[in-house]
């Protein structure tokens, strides 16, 4: 979230404030039929920053504007397959995805579901005292504000709420957590997982950087917890989101342990895709480029035992305007990957750990 008052967002959701109600946006009809699948899969990982006012001004215009960017995408035949979205809090928020013709939505976990037990192999304790003042201990007053959006049928959903100990500040306003969607391609007897979380802010959750931290590690934890136990690994893997990471080395080497070593059994690792790009010398755009320094928004990836997957290129539909502006406070990036068939004799993906932090980034 924006370093703003987010002490606010309890009185936005929770309270009348005069504002206008909020409003979805009109749906547009998906096509009769999915798109054909050539065997190259878009995945776009996109902060929209739907958060409700006062906390974000002028939302629903920049918000249908990413609907309609979608929707022309969509008719030049360039949209992305999949998008997760996070931070889609408010209705308008939740809307893009029909609004942009998406016949297929997983919604994350609600304000109302309850918190996932901290996992038993997890070394840190959650933070012992509650600081209310700072939105820690008040309820949740959103849910996740996680969406997964396909063009492709959604074969299973799953959900896990982060544990109500594992956040930290402002942050704990909203009840965070992780979103996988089993997604069956065309051609694709396996179903391919698709995961998006949002993990603990730094600065913007307004607690010291150790407090924030720890809640961060927990949640890491937390999601390796529910990567385990819900993806199959005859299935591609795609994790996509808001990871918060910054330049902040502590948080950096915390998430890329997990998904070099954690998130897939037998030594399988994840690869993550401006490392990939930058390891198979693919040009990145300055949007591109932007968003892999501010190093907040991650797309992992790996092969399963019934499909190969490769990185094609990156591309930014939604990045900076002439002006400089954006629709949000964050790039929203696409992956392009070549997907194939994987004979059953093919062993199954494997890298040292010093190949996993090759793959990953600088």
């Amino acid at each position: 979230m924006r370093k703003v008052q987010l002490a606010l967002l309890a009185l936005a959701v929770a309270l009348p404030m005069g504002a206008s109600r909020p409003q979805t946006l009109p749906p547009s009809p998906p096509p009769a039929t999915p798109p054909p699948f050539t065997g190259e899969l878009s995945v776009m990982t996109y902060n929209i920053h739907g958060a409700p006012w006062p906390v974000a001004w002028d939302r629903p215009a920049k918000l249908a504007s990413i609907a309609t960017t979608l929707r022309v995408l969509r008719r030049e035949g360039r949209n992305p397959h999949i998008v997760v979205l996070q931070e889609a809090f408010t209705q308008e928020a939740q809307s893009v995805g029909r609004a942009a013709g998406y016949r297929y939505i997983a919604d994350g976990p609600s304000a109302d579901m309850a918190g996932a037990a901290i996992p038993g192999d997890a070394h840190l304790a959650p933070s012992s005292s509650d600081f209310w003042m700072k939105g820690e201990g008040i309820g949740k007053y959103v849910g996740s504000g996680l969406q997964i959006l396909s063009d492709y049928p959604v074969m299973e959903v799953h959900r896990v709420a982060y544990p109500a100990s594992a956040c930290a500040g402002y942050d704990c306003l909203a009840n965070k957590g992780a979103l996988m969607a089993a997604i069956r391609l065309p051609g694709y007897p396996v179903p391919i997982d698709v995961v998006t979380t949002h993990l603990n802010s730094r600065h913007a959750s307004k607690v010291s950087d150790g407090r924030s931290l720890r809640a961060f590690r927990l949640q890491i934890a937390c999601l390796t917890d529910f990567i385990r136990k819900r993806h199959s690994p005859e299935r591609a893997l795609i994790v996509a989101g808001d990871f918060n990471v910054g330049r902040v080395m502590a948080r950096r080497t915390a998430l890329l342990t997990d998904a070099g070593t954690r998130w897939l059994p037998n030594g399988d690792v994840m690869r993550d895709a401006y490392g990939a790009a930058d390891k198979a010398r693919i040009v990145l755009s300055s949007d591109a480029l932007f968003s892999r320094n501010r190093a907040k928004d991650w797309v992992f990836y790996a092969p399963g035992q019934a499909t190969d997957m490769n990185l094609l290129k990156i591309d930014v539909p939604f990045g900076h305007a002439a002006n400089g502006s954006m629709l949000s406070d964050h790039v929203g990036y696409t992956a392009i990957f070549r997907l194939s068939h994987r004979s059953p004799t093919v062993t199954s993906f494997a890298r040292s750990k010093a190949s996993a932090f090759a793959d990953a980034r600088a």
